[in-house]
């Protein structure tokens, strides 16, 4: 199984204290255990970066980013999630920009998305978006 993990579950699993005994949370400790896929992008280590303070945190999300396989956007990921947001809003499911790109992301290369958002379970009800349950 190949996932992508949003960045609500990253949070959450990176505090400092204890993880959570979120679902989400033990799956993706579960995944990076038993050496599965778990894959990235830019948007989801800057929301990271921006929501830990301090050079030690920094640091640590940088080298623990560093071992996941990284998805670069390209101009028609872009296409396809505005088109991904357009098909949502026709259907009455409103979706913010980078929840569109990630999305889309998870579409185009066949990734299960890992997340603790609410909104992608619109997005999933309208798309091909597959979510972990």
């Amino acid at each position: 199984m190949k996932l992508f993990v949003d960045t609500s579950v990253w949070s959450l699993a990176l505090r400092r204290d204890a993880p959570p005994d979120q679902p989400a949370v033990v799956r993706l400790g579960d995944a990076l255990t038993r050496g599965e896929q778990v894959f990235t992008t830019g948007l989801v280590l800057q929301e990271l970066l921006q929501g830990f303070h301090g050079p030690r945190a920094a640091q640590s999300i940088g080298e623990r980013f560093g071992a996941l396989p990284f998805i670069t956007p390209t101009r028609a990921d872009h296409v396809e999630a505005a088109n991904l947001r357009n098909t949502c809003r026709r259907r009455g499911v409103q979706v913010g920009t980078i929840d569109a790109l990630l999305a889309s992301l998870c579409i185009t290369h066949e990734l299960i998305m890992l997340s603790t958002d609410r909104d992608f379970i619109g997005i999933a009800e309208s798309t091909p978006l597959v979510l972990w349950t």
